[in-house]
C-alpha cells in the first residue's frame, strides 16, 4: 500500500499521525490536542488550522519537513 500524499487536503488527522508519529509534535508544540483526539478520523489539518487560528501555509511547510526527516530510503 502506498503511503499518503501529506499535502492531501482530504487527508484525515488519524491517518496522517498513523503514517507519520512524528508529524504530533508539531501539533503538540502549539498545545493543539489532535493527537489523540477522538475527531481525528473526521478533521483534517485544514480544519484543525482553521480551530486553532494558525497560518495553514506555514503550518503545512513544517508538516512536510517533519515528514521528509521521517522518510527512509527505499
Amino acid at each position: 500500500m502506498r503511503r499518503p500524499d501529506i499535502d492531501d487536503s482530504d487527508l484525515p488527522l488519524s491517518e496522517l499521525f498513523a503514517c507519520w508519529p512524528e508529524a504530533a509534535t508539531v501539533f503538540l508544540e502549539r498545545r493543539m490536542i489532535c493527537p489523540g483526539c477522538p475527531i481525528a478520523p473526521f478533521h483534517t489539518v485544514t480544519d484543525a488550522c482553521a480551530e486553532y487560528d494558525l497560518d495553514e501555509g506555514a503550518f503545512r511547510a513544517e508538516l512536510r519537513q517533519i515528514a521528509r526527516r521521517g522518510r527512509r530510503p527505499a
